[in-house]
């Protein structure tokens, strides 16, 4: 059961990041249509995070769309101090990215397109490994399946009838 709260935009200081631009060319009868593709990034800098695809005739106007679209789909991540709670692998397609808990300090290792999402979720400490395709829309969305698939540690030990430092080994 794939349930997500459904969290409003409007009430968020929700800062954007272009990940990548393409130029999309379809060939018709009467000769090439041109327009722009634009994949955004959204997030609050608080566990807070989106992202959207937009396309259009023109670039801001491909831009805007996206980030319409991101404010539809945001989602929460379950935050360990400033990092993730638990090393998890998301995958999409032919991209897969690793994500693993990184002590303060340590910084975000991560490259392109995964660097942007972690950051605008706001995880300042977090080690990263791209594996699979180097597409930017793949590695958004497999960086984003890891993110949904991370659990909150004191959800896990309420399910599990546990108090959480006897779920975690204080």
């Amino acid at each position: 059961m794939d349930y997500r709260e459904r969290i409003d935009a409007s009430q968020l200081d929700l800062k954007d990041t272009v990940v990548s631009i393409g130029r999309v060319t379809k060939v018709v009868k009467g000769g090439k249509n041109m327009s722009f593709s634009a994949l955004v990034v959204i997030g609050d800098g608080a566990g807070v995070v989106g992202f959207g695809i937009g396309k259009a005739k023109e670039v801001p106007s491909a831009i805007k769309k996206a980030i319409e679209a991101a404010k539809k789909q945001l989602i929460r991540v379950p935050m360990a101090g400033t990092s993730i709670p638990h090393p998890v692998l998301g995958q999409f397609g032919a991209g897969s990215v690793l994500l693993k808990p990184a002590p303060d300090g340590k910084g975000i290792i991560a490259g392109g397109a995964v660097r942007a999402v972690v950051e605008a979720a706001g995880i300042h400490n977090v080690l990263t490994k791209s594996l699979g395709s180097p597409n930017a829309h793949n590695v958004v969305r497999a960086t984003f399946a890891a993110l949904t698939s991370l659990k909150d540690p004191s959800a896990v030990a309420r399910l599990r009838g546990k108090d959480l430092e006897e779920l975690v080994g204080a």
